[in-house]
């Protein structure tokens, strides 16, 4: 399976798969249907979830149900335990929505709630992150997750999510990252899918983080919060959820 995974992957271009996902994913949830994982965002359990990774394969990494991964979950948890961003009146942009959050978030009564990319074909505006089609200051929460690293100018693309947001906003922006790595590896002479794979991990990346992300970060002026929320959750659930344990939430504000 892990195979037949990664050549889709590897093969499918994105916005095809998310079109394709739609179609499958209920028929895999019924066949994996058991009890030894959760997925929090619905609360659906499966005997496994699936593989995932462009290179490597994560073993139950993609839950059946919702399609989130590790970083979701871990996202929707701090979400839920440490704000009230499911309670309190919001004005939301999310950059790149993903699938496992798309529909929840809309049907909140609470959030008025503005999805936006270049490329994807389940977002509300077409929109370069470099470029955003919004005034100074509009929003309350931005989610940016797993974006940045595909983009080549990410000072400016951070800058302007840093301009729409609020004072006093918060934005999470979530990307790959290797905590032992000082200093961010990126080499823009490196152009072809192939060679991106082999030194960036994905075909479509052009970066890969260290530690100085949070630093980026703070340079166009955000105060950062490296919280590691996995350390709020017991050994225990962290493996019924399948979450990655010392993953980093970039918890930033205005």
């Amino acid at each position: 399976m892990k195979k037949i995974f990664k050549f889709i992957l590897n093969t499918i271009p994105r916005p095809l798969l998310i079109k394709v996902s739609y179609w499958v994913r209920p028929l895999i949830a019924i066949i994996l249907k058991g009890n030894t994982y959760t997925d929090p965002i619905d609360g659906k359990s499966f005997r496994s979830f699936l593989p995932y990774g462009y290179g490597s394969q994560r073993s139950n990494a993609l839950s059946p149900s919702t399609l989130s991964l590790e970083r979701h979950r871990l996202l929707w948890l701090y979400l839920k335990n440490e704000t009230d961003f499911f309670e309190t009146p919001k004005k939301v942009l999310h950059i790149a929505p993903e699938q496992c959050f798309l529909k929840l978030f809309r049907k909140q009564e609470n959030l008025d709630y503005t999805t936006a990319d270049l490329y994807s074909p389940i977002a509300d505006v077409k929109a370069d992150i470099c470029n955003l089609p919004f005034e100074n200051n509009r929003y309350d929460i931005i989610f940016c997750n797993h974006v940045l690293e595909h983009i080549e100018d990410d000072k400016k693309a951070m800058s302007e999510l840093y301009r729409v947001l609020k004072p006093g906003g918060m934005g999470i922006f979530q990307i790959p990252q290797e905590l032992d790595r000082e200093k961010t590896y990126e080499d823009f002479t490196i152009t072809s899918p192939k060679r991106r794979a082999e030194h960036f991990g994905q075909y479509d990346h052009v970066r890969i983080y260290g530690r100085d992300y949070f630093n980026r970060l703070r340079n166009v002026g955000f105060t950062v919060n490296e919280i590691d929320y996995s350390k709020n959750i017991s050994a225990k659930m962290v493996e019924k959820y399948c979450l990655v344990k010392g993953e980093i939430l970039p918890v930033c504000f205005k």
